[in-house]
């Protein structure tokens, strides 16, 4: 019998569209009697690759928060709706004008490489202490600051008149539902998100999903142990006197080993510590996994 407060590791669900991220956080919660967190939000419109981190793994968190996505996206031209996506109201029409595809693949071109974006009023980023979907509900329209966000690829997949079909790899704070209205105001016909699926979030793959209702009897089979985790960082193998001494959260020599700034500390092949560079060739841990 599994011990459920020692679980750790990572499970990828393909959430539904419907269920929020939380809704799913809770369920899994749940059914393994364990603390449980993910990667990154998906809106309730969206389906696809949502990975949970159980238990100790969850102290992980902020090395997945930056990883790179892709997803399959429909977008709807010729109206525009107050939440940028299908959830909402359409508050505007328009004719949608006749595009070839080349002239579709030379205007989502526009929109690769880094490219500016606005928070949708209809999302959870908080502007002055407040929700933006807070203040949207209100019916309040405010100032959302700019940022930066990078666009690797948009590929045509599909297009009829009023309805293209996308495959977008993007960076980490991208939101799909602002790229369509901003697509939308460049035709000049306006445009709101249909479908989204995300397929891929850093090394997380939708092959690899769970089915949400496959939670409950398939999680022990799917379930990603904490050592295959973050294989982008590098890997250092821990002698004991080691070992004991990053269980204890203290420091150890050898940071000339490591080119980035953060690696993996194993000890007899368990993931025992993620440790940061430090000056005087010193090796910091600065997430302890196991203890003493």
């Amino acid at each position: 019998m599994t011990n459920h407060e020692s679980l750790c590791g990572a499970l990828v669900v393909d959430k539904p569209s419907g269920p929020t991220s939380h809704d799913i956080v809770a369920r899994a919660r749940a059914l393994l009697k364990t603390k449980v967190g993910h990667t990154g939000t998906l809106d309730p419109l969206a389906s696809g690759v949502l990975p949970l981190l159980l238990g100790r793994t969850t102290r992980l968190s902020r090395f997945f928060q930056s990883s790179d996505k892709e997803y399959l996206a429909e977008i709807q031209l010729g109206q525009t709706t107050d939440t940028l996506d299908a959830e909402g109201e359409v508050i505007q029409e328009s004719s949608v004008p006749e595009i070839s595809p080349q002239q579709a693949q030379e205007v989502l071109e526009e929109f690769t490489g880094e490219i500016q974006q606005q928070p949708p009023m209809f999302s959870a980023v908080k502007v002055g202490g407040k929700k933006l979907y807070q203040l949207a509900r209100q019916k309040l329209e405010i100032d959302r600051p700019w940022r930066t966000v990078s666009v690797y690829r948009i590929e045509l997949l599909e297009q009829t008149r009023e309805i293209w079909s996308l495959r977008v790899h993007c960076s980490s704070g991208t939101y799909i539902r602002s790229l369509a209205h901003e697509i939308g105001k460049t035709l000049s016909c306006g445009a709101y998100l249909r479908k989204l699926r995300r397929i891929r979030c850093g090394c997380f793959h939708l092959s690899g999903a769970l089915q949400l209702e496959g939670l409950e009897g398939q999680w022990r089979e799917a379930l990603l142990p904490m050592e295959k985790l973050l294989p982008e960082l590098p890997r250092i193998d821990l002698d004991e006197q080691q070992a004991k001494r990053v269980r204890h959260g203290n420091e150890i020599s050898g940071s000339s080993q490591v080119q980035e700034e953060f690696c993996r500390l194993f000890h007899h092949q368990k993931l025992v510590a993620i440790g940061q560079s430090g000056p005087a060739n010193q090796l910091r841990p600065v997430i302890v996994l196991r203890g003493a």
